[in-house]
């Protein structure tokens, strides 16, 4: 696995969502939006699922997958390449799902100021209406990508 420091788990920790890539058997990839329940410096990502789709169906039969997440502001972002293994409902820890119920209690928090300051957004919370985590995803990172343009990131 590959260590990840401070300053990479703190940008993903403030992604509202990433964007996780898998490869089904053609070899096509497929995207879907996941948040991070939580991330260690050991280099394993944890991602609860809410839906046993094609992200679940593609980690069947292949395990690789990549994690994207940037900041268009900031002008940066990472993607986390490694392999996943499927770990079911019955067998995730109480506090990974305490910390995605955190997660979730944080993004309607963050939707409720939003409306109360008149910014446009849902008309609903959505994030209420989201079902119980079917599955989690573990994933042990094996490369980094710095999606930071290289004259930015070198200060030029």
């Amino acid at each position: 696995m590959k260590r990840l420091n401070e300053g990479i788990i703190r940008f993903f920790h403030k992604q509202p969502y990433t964007i996780v890539t898998t490869v089904d058997t053609k070899g096509c990839p497929h995207n879907s939006c996941k948040g991070i329940v939580d991330i260690e410096e050991n280099g394993r990502v944890y991602l609860l699922d809410l839906y046993k789709g094609k992200t679940y169906e593609n980690l069947m039969e292949n395990a690789h997958v990549t994690i994207t997440a940037v900041d268009e502001h900031k002008f940066m972002g990472y993607s986390l390449k490694g392999t996943a293994r499927i770990v079911k409902r019955k067998d995730v820890k109480t506090h990974i799902i305490g910390a995605w119920e955190d997660r979730i209690k944080k993004r309607i928090t963050q939707r409720l100021i939003k409306n109360i300051r008149g910014e446009k957004g849902h008309p609903r919370h959505p994030e209420a209406l989201l079902p119980k985590p079917e599955y989690l995803i573990e994933v042990d990172v094996m490369g980094i990508t710095d999606l930071t343009p290289r004259h930015i990131r070198e200060g030029k």
